[in-house]
């Protein structure tokens, strides 16, 4: 049986830089878990880049960093809480 430290689920963030970001929608199209959309807001450039909710279900399988043409996105993990 699984404690239950084993079963808790790793959360984390997708950072992106949104100066950085073109809106090729890359990361959109091929997230498997579908956490990335298109930001309402725009960037300096005048294109819509690419964001995550907060609360979101990302994996961290690093497609999206992979497929990335302009180095805008990474994934960091979530800082613990403090009990």
């Amino acid at each position: 049986m699984l404690s239950k430290e084993q079963t808790k689920t790793r959360r984390y963030r997708i950072n992106v830089l949104a100066e950085r970001c073109k809106g090729c929608g890359f990361c959109i199209e091929f997230c498997p878990k579908k956490v990335l959309r298109e930001s309402e807001e725009f960037n300096q450039k005048g294109y819509h880049p690419a964001c995550a909710d907060i609360d979101n279900e990302c994996s961290n399988c690093g497609l999206c960093e992979l497929l990335c043409p302009d180095f805008a996105i990474w994934i960091t993990p979530y800082e613990e809480e403090a009990n």
